[in-house]
Parts: structure tokens; C-alpha cells; sequence
């Protein structure tokens, strides 16, 4: 089998995107300013989001989002709950704005919160729940719909993996207060960086908006400073990059999920091996990568990781538990254990790109390097 380099995400600067550049730099402005309000515009519009703040990153995205909370009076040492499996950035921004992250172990098939799990979790000092859209999938809003309105909790929404998904006909980003984007090199709007917090309401696009300049009182005194934020101000360069490609972001869409659901198709025959993707009727999921999950520790996960990566397809764990299996969150106590299924999925799970650069020619080298290593194992 002749090797094929696949990479995780590909970013192609289109000639519009590479115009919008030239533009930006001729104007000597390369921190917010026009480009990034019209992106701003563009994104709400796609989505139904009435007001947008676009940030540096998915990470700052998901900071200003939690500390936008304390305008509703609560209190630093204040808990969010959290999945325990996620991206380190999850756990980080609950940290970095001055809260405590509880952490609620996932469901093994779906690798999202276990809605069931996350009452035994709230205390006196929950205020909020982060829910985390993992790998594009939505999150059972119903169920964290009901909890958080029974114990009085704001909902904040981590769709940076979940550009586009629905929930029962409804755009994940939604359900709660704030929802926060990514636009890595690997989702399906890249900028190479950049982030967005969406949300619909007016008092907290204007909280963001402080938030992201340092906190300054807009209008006023140059220094006055009226919330603890930072600099979260988008770079223009991103957003030059992906308004030149947003007005193509369902044509992305629709070729990632082609790609998504031709490799779901050709490893069926493995579905005894492994935890894929996984779609239900009432939902739409985000073509962000296809994920594997090992249904036994004996197939290996670090050899499938090294398997693959010997044969150029660029792989990713996938995540791991950030309270035990990720020494940043040692000091938090925890211990191996207390989380069983992220644990699982942290030691047993990869995921590989689906972006819309692929050919049919490297979904089917995917396949036949999975179908190799699992037959000679099997």
C-alpha cells in the first residue's frame, strides 16, 4: 500500500480570502475594525445568533463566556460544571476566570456529559453548566435543559468542535446563555485561529464586548476599567481568511459530512471493534473528525496511534479526562478512578480529520489502513 500523507486539517487561502488580507494591510489595521464586525455579522446570520463577539481563540471564547457570569452576581470559587472528557481549554477557562470546574464523567458511546451524572455533582456554589458538543455531537440538551432550570444554573455551550449542529431542529449555541466557537485549522470555518462568542442577548453582547478590551466601560474614560477581562480582540488577518470563505460554509459542511459518513460506511464491518461516530434522528452532527473508540483495551490504542502515524495519517487522542489523566489538573485532587468513562475513552480513543480537502482516494487509504492493523489483531 503506497502511503498517502493525510493531515488533520488543511487551510487553503482562497484568492478572495488573499484579497481581503492585502486589503487589511494596506490599511495598517490588524486588531478588530471593519473585517471583523462583518464577520461578526456573517457568522449570526448563518445561525439565527443576534449578537456575536468575535474573540482571538476557541480558549478565550469559552474564558469570556464564564466570566460574562459574574454579571449575574456570582462569586469567584464559584463551580461550573463540566464534562471530565474535553479539550484542556475547557478546564482551563473555567480556572483562568476564577472558578472551580466540577467535573461529570460522559457516556462512552456519545463522549458527551451523562446528563444522569451531573445532579449528585451540584453543591451550593454551582452557577453554572459548561456542556461540551464533542467531536460535532450535540449534547442531550433536554435533559441539561431541565436540570439547569430545576437548580436555578446558567448554561454556557462549547460548540467549537459543532459548527452547524442541530438539536431538534434547533442550532446547538442556543440552549443557553453564551455559546462559544472555534476556528482552528481543523473545524469546518477556519481562519487558521480565532473565535466567536454568540449570543442572544443584548446585556450580555455588551458584557462580552468589555470583556474582551480589558474590561473598559465603553464611551467613557479611556482607562476605566469596570470588569476583570482581557485582550481577546480577533486579529484581523483570521478574519480576512474566513470571510473570503464563509459564504461557502455549507458547501464545506455537506463535503465533510460526505467524507464523515463515506468512512462510517466503509468500516461498518468494524463497528465489533470499535465505538464510531454516532448520529441520531433528531439530530445533526458536525462533520469535525471521525472518531474511534476501542471496545477492548487489547487492540491497543498507542500502537493504532502509531500505526497510523507511520503511515502518515495524522492522528489525535482523543482528549483523555482532564481531572486524572492530565497532570495541568493535579492539583485539583483528584484521583484515577472517579471517572471511569472518560478514563476509558482517554486511553482507548483517536480521531482523524474528515476536512473537505480530502479525496475519496484517502478515505479509502484511511479505511485500508484500519482494516489492515485490526485484521491482524483480530
Amino acid at each position: 500500500m503506497e502511503k498517502r500523507e493525510i493531515k488533520f486539517g488543511d487551510l487553503v487561502i482562497s484568492e478572495k480570502s488573499k484579497e481581503l488580507i492585502k486589503k487589511a494591510l494596506d490599511e495598517n489595521w490588524v486588531s478588530g475594525g471593519h473585517l471583523v464586525t462583518e464577520l461578526e455579522e456573517k457568522w449570526g446570520k448563518i445561525f439565527g445568533y443576534k449578537h456575536n463577539v468575535a474573540v482571538t481563540n476557541g480558549a478565550d471564547a469559552d474564558t469570556a463566556a464564564c466570566l460574562a457570569l459574574y454579571d449575574f452576581g456570582v462569586k469567584r470559587g464559584d463551580e461550573i460544571i463540566t464534562p471530565a472528557l474535553a479539550f484542556a481549554s475547557v478546564g482551563s477557562s473555567i480556572l483562568a476566570a476564577g472558578f472551580t470546574p466540577v467535573f461529570v464523567d460522559i457516556k462512552r458511546e456519545t463522549l458527551n456529559i451523562d446528563p444522569t451524572k451531573i445532579e449528585e455533582k451540584i453543591g451550593p456554589k454551582t452557577v453554572a453548566i459548561m456542556v461540551v458538543h464533542t467531536m460535532g455531537k450535540p449534547c442531550d440538551m433536554d435533559a441539561i435543559q431541565e436540570i439547569a432550570k430545576k437548580h436555578n444554573l446558567k448554561i454556557l455551550e462549547d460548540c467549537c468542535e459543532a459548527h452547524g449542529a442541530q438539536y431538534k431542529e434547533k442550532y446547538v449555541g442556543q440552549f443557553g446563555e453564551i455559546a462559544a466557537f472555534s476556528f482552528y485549522v481543523a473545524h469546518v470555518l477556519a481562519g487558521g485561529d480565532g473565535g466567536m462568542c454568540s449570543t442572544n442577548s443584548a446585556e450580555l453582547d455588551e458584557v462580552l464586548r468589555c470583556l474582551k478590551d480589558h474590561g473598559r466601560k465603553p464611551g467613557s474614560l479611556y482607562f476605566d476599567h469596570i470588569r476583570s477581562g482581557s485582550n481577546f480582540r480577533m486579529n484581523v488577518l483570521p478574519a480576512a481568511v474566513m470571510l473570503g470563505e464563509i459564504e461557502n460554509f455549507w458547501n464545506v459542511f455537506n463535503k465533510r459530512k460526505e467524507n464523515l459518513n463515506y468512512l462510517l460506511k466503509k468500516t461498518e464491518d468494524l463497528r465489533d471493534v470499535a465505538f464510531f461516530n454516532v448520529e441520531e434522528s433528531y439530530e445533526v452532527t458536525s462533520p469535525h473528525a471521525f472518531s474511534i473508540t476501542l471496545k477492548n483495551p487489547k487492540y491497543d490504542y498507542k500502537k493504532l496511534y502509531s500505526y497510523l502515524e507511520e503511515n502518515l495519517v495524522q492522528c489525535k487522542r482523543n482528549f483523555g479526562s482532564m481531572p486524572t489523566q492530565h497532570k495541568a489538573f493535579a492539583f485539583l485532587g483528584h484521583k484515577v478512578g472517579e471517572f471511569p468513562e472518560a478514563e476509558y475513552v482517554g486511553s482507548n480513543g483517536l480521531h482523524i480529520g474528515v476536512h473537505h480537502h480530502l479525496s475519496k482516494e484517502d478515505l479509502d487509504y484511511i479505511s485500508d489502513l484500519l482494516h489492515v492493523y485490526f485484521k491482524k489483531i483480530i
